[in-house]
């Protein structure tokens, strides 16, 4: 693992003054440096985001032909190193400051990203609450001033998908359309249905998960002696065979388009929320008490740890737009930027682990600091 001693950080790490006292508060948090290689397998992004962020990779290839990118990002790469060093499975706290790279139209590709992670506790809604709570401490000690914190629960989002007895692949389908803020009707309209020889492809995978539909595609694609199609990987021709069978799958019926319509609405006080939430679970019978019950212990240790929850928002429909998270979701925002982008942002991916080659699911939990989006100053980002 490349671990760095408290000791040998100085002013020359990247991100100037701002990325320093950032890091230096997850230190004195008991969250280890480590930073990962700077070019990554560019594999494993594409296998996890699919295709529509090949365009935002810087990519490269090495001597043998193996395609890489500079790193989009840190929690891929420092889950990677974690499952590399001996301790998977085991608690682990890490964090992290440097460069990660994304092409941004009209901006700089390179900017300056701190954050730490959690590996191994299974006290979720406490880890929840500490990674939460000393994320905002940090951008503050940075010189974060008020961000408007907007919180979502992927677990409670999925078991009431879950309840409502909707096909699994419509899961997938509805978290990525309302990332992208598209509407619940746009998203269960989008109907279509399979044809000719993909049909039967599109059948298997009605039923299956991320991971599940790229074995299948790997599987087809080794029978027929295709490494790759039209430039694609495995991964991302399965995205595409996953959107097609949410397609087959067709519309929900308006009795469930109401309810979780319902479901969605809910947004506002995290405590008001919660009573809506189980109104609802009550009146349309749905089986949630248990991420209910997850939701709300979260929510105490926040206040707990002296978070103002009065002050933050829940939105039901809040969900991010990688399929790994599967709990607690966060985003806090500046409100003088215009453009809207989070200034801290994390949640918990309990099944990351195993998509990147774990035999086990391993509790996890993080979050990323954008520290360029503190040190610009309001009037600034205002323009921006």
């Amino acid at each position: 693992m490349n671990q760095v001693p408290a000791d040998k950080l100085g002013k020359e790490t990247a991100g100037g003054d701002a990325g320093t006292l950032a890091l230096d508060r997850l230190l004195e948090a008991g969250f280890a440096r480590i930073e990962p290689a700077i070019l990554q397998p560019a594999a494993v992004f594409l296998d996890m985001s699919g295709e529509d962020i090949r365009g935002r990779l810087y990519l490269t290839s090495d001597a043998d032909g193996a395609e890489l990118c500079l790193r989009p990002d840190y929690t891929i790469p420092v889950c990677l190193t974690y499952l590399a060093s001996g301790n998977a499975g085991r608690e682990a706290q890490y964090s992290y400051l440097g460069p990660v790279f994304r092409a941004r139209p009209g901006q700089i590709g390179q900017f300056t990203q701190s954050g730490l992670e959690s590996y191994g506790r299974r006290d979720a809604e406490a880890a929840d609450a500490e990674i939460f709570a000393v994320a905002m401490e940090a951008a503050q000690t940075a010189g974060a001033g008020a961000l408007n914190v907007k919180l979502g629960d992927a677990h409670l989002f999925d078991q009431a998908l879950h309840a409502l007895d909707l096909p699994d692949v419509w899961l997938r389908r509805l978290r990525r359309g309302l990332a992208r803020g598209r509407s619940l009707g746009a998203i269960l309209d989008e109907a279509g249905n399979g044809s000719g020889s993909q049909s039967g492809v599109l059948a298997a995978l009605e039923r299956a998960d991320h991971a599940g539909a790229k074995a299948l595609v790997e599987d087809l694609l080794a029978i027929a002696g295709i490494a790759k199609g039209g430039g694609r990987s495995a991964g991302e021709i399965a995205d595409r065979f996953l959107d097609q069978a949410a397609a087959r799958s067709g519309s929900a019926p308006a009795e469930k388009r109401a309810i979780l319509q319902r479901f969605l609405d809910i947004s506002g006080h995290p405590d008001a929320a919660s009573h809506l939430l189980r109104k609802l679970a009550t009146d349309a019978q749905l089986d949630i008490g248990a991420a209910l019950d997850s939701f709300d212990q979260r929510i105490g240790f926040l206040a707990a740890r002296g978070m103002l929850v009065e002050d933050y928002t829940f939105s039901a429909a809040f969900v991010r737009d990688l399929d790994y998270y599967t709990g607690f979701v966060f985003e806090a925002v500046d409100p003088a930027r215009a453009d809207g982008r989070p200034a801290v942002g994390g949640g918990r991916y309990d099944g990351l682990a195993k998509r990147l080659g774990s035999p086990i699911d391993i509790p996890a939990v993080g979050a990323a600091i954008w520290i360029d989006r503190l040190a610009v100053p309001s009037a600034a980002g205002a323009a921006s």
